[in-house]
């Protein structure tokens, strides 16, 4: 191994655990933190994270919406409650209240600019300005995460018609009668004549 290299542009990280799927695990946790440290010095701009630029979006949106009629309304005010799915399930993965925690949150963004950049802190179990927590996210990131999960809810909600395979179907209804009790392989008794015996009539 050389070390202590000074003119060097490139280094090697040697992974060392009990078993093979740690060092795979710890594999892949590198490789996200280095190409999150690439992006965020590539980037030209970054932004709070802990869903704190979610509830600003979602804010900013609820204010928009009050200066448009009609379904457009609607659309935008899902939009914006979609928003908040993201802190709200930071809260509850943290173990904190997230009713609580989203009201906190609203009323800290309803602030002029004091409150763009807080959001939650699942560290401390808190509602805190990320910003000067140092939790920030390259901007380009965040908008190719909004915009393909735009993209996404846009394809689903374009679908009409949905195809599904009759054998499929076939089996999905035998499976659902064997758990009713309604058993398609057991034929059921005829009612008809009795058996007689060789002498009787």
């Amino acid at each position: 191994m050389f070390t202590e290299c000074s003119g060097t542009k490139s280094c090697t990280i040697v992974i060392r655990g009990g078993a093979d799927q740690y060092i795979e695990e710890a594999e892949r946790s590198l490789n996200d933190a280095i190409m999150i440290v690439r992006r965020a010095i590539k980037a030209s701009a970054v932004v709070a994270g802990g869903g704190a630029i979610e509830m600003e979006l979602s804010r900013f949106l609820r204010e928009y919406l009050r200066n448009i009629s009609g379904k457009q309304q609607l659309v935008i005010n899902g939009f914006a409650k979609a928003l908040e799915i993201i802190p709200k399930t930071l809260a509850e993965n943290s173990g904190m209240d997230s009713t609580d925690v989203l009201n906190k949150l609203r009323q800290k963004h309803s602030q002029d600019d004091e409150g763009i950049w807080f959001g939650v802190d699942v560290l401390n179990g808190r509602v805190g300005d990320m910003y000067k927590e140092f939790v920030w996210e390259p901007e380009l990131v965040r908008i190719n995460v909004i915009s393909a999960a735009t993209e996404a809810a846009c394809t689903i909600l374009s679908v009409d018609q949905t195809i599904t395979n009759p054998k499929s179907e076939q089996q999905q209804t035998e499976a659902e009668r064997r758990l009713t009790g309604q058993d398609p392989s057991r034929r059921p008794m005829r009612g008809g004549r009795g058996m007689r015996g060789r002498g009787g009539r």
